[in-house]
């Protein structure tokens, strides 16, 4: 293997067993239920040092290889999946229903609308969230998460296409800056988002975040270019000039230039620094007769060495410090008692 392929994390054999170990010791445990405590891996630790490293301060992308997703039925799966996350970082919220494992798979026509909403642009043609588009088997642009790393084990792949798309924000930054500062320079500054109806509550259903951030030297680029787009069609939001579309139309053109493709395998887990990488896909094709049919498990993980984020993020992350459980999407309050 060589030393660009550093990101290739093969499971050490032992803890290969103890993953079984654990997993028999919580056999009669519901998956949500499942954390560090009551699913030891005892020498997980440098293995997952290691990859928290390459992440945080490498090339912010790792695919772990060597679980065997045939040897386990789906909840296995979930309860595997779910107690690795938890030995890595902590498990977010991904939208407001509670949800903090989430299926990416083709949900059939509406069902992606339905869970994460919709509404019409200005031609009248359904325009849907992100939440929506993943549930769908169309292409992804290229978008960031909400949470420091997205985390997603492959269970099945498509017959065709569902080929992951990533890109270097670091290097989409610093190309706009080689070629066009004065379009970086208003990617720096506040854009104005849609919560696209994901908050729990509505309050501040519109924010304003600038695409590029930087704090103490290291950059987080969150991004997705749906929100914006919402933004502009509700009344009352600040509209985008023709140089801020030009910007990003620039930072969308760049990423695509920069980007490569990787494909998952069943069992492969990729994860993905959102601060540092976007990420896409390409349309899919599914063939259930022959068990093709695309099924990802993703999981949103806060890291413990996280970087510390700049002040003005706070609208959209929480607790902004190195380190903090921060991200995922806000949950209702807690119905009071009858």
């Amino acid at each position: 293997m060589g030393q660009n392929d550093r990101w290739v994390k093969e499971f050490p054999a032992v803890v290969l067993e103890q993953i079984d170990t654990a997993l028999h010791t919580t056999r009669d445990l519901d998956w949500r239920k499942v954390n560090r405590q009551n699913f030891p891996l005892p020498d997980v630790g440098a293995f997952f040092d290691d990859v928290r490293e390459e992440l945080e301060n490498g090339s912010g992308m790792v695919k772990m290889r060597g679980l065997d997703v045939s040897r386990y039925g789906q909840e296995q799966l979930r309860r595997i999946w779910y107690g690795l996350g938890a030995h890595l970082g902590t498990p977010m919220f991904q939208n407001c229903r509670g949800e903090v494992m989430r299926e990416i798979k083709d949900e059939g026509m509406g069902v992606g609308a339905k869970l994460y909403g919709a509404t019409v642009d200005d031609s009248g043609k359904q325009f849907l969230s992100s939440g929506a588009r993943t549930l769908s088997p169309g292409q992804l642009r290229f978008h960031t998460d909400r949470c420091d790393v997205v985390g997603l084990l492959c269970v099945r792949q498509a017959s065709e296409g569902g080929v992951s798309k990533l890109a270097s924000s670091v290097t989409v930054y610093n190309e706009i800056l080689k070629r066009r500062p004065d379009l970086h320079a208003l990617l720096c500054k506040p854009i104005p988002r849609s919560r696209f109806g994901e908050e729990a509550g509505g309050e501040h259903i519109v924010y304003d975040l600038p695409i590029f951030g930087v704090r103490d030297g290291k950059l987080t680029s969150h991004f997705s270019l749906t929100y914006i787009e919402n933004g502009q069609m509700l009344p009352g939001v600040r509209r985008l000039a023709e140089a801020e579309h030009e910007a990003i139309r620039m930072l969308m053109d760049v990423a695509e230039e920069e980007c490569f493709e990787m494909r998952f395998a069943p069992g492969d887990i990729q994860l993905l620094n959102n601060h540092i990488v976007y990420h896409g896909r390409t349309a899919f094709k599914d063939d259930v007769q022959t068990g093709q049919d695309r099924m990802l498990m993703r999981l949103w993980l806060s890291m413990p060495n996280s970087r510390v984020l700049p002040e003005d993020h706070a609208v959209l992350w929480g607790d902004v410090g190195s380190g903090k459980p921060h991200g995922g999407i806000a949950q209702p309050a807690m119905a009071p008692f009858a």
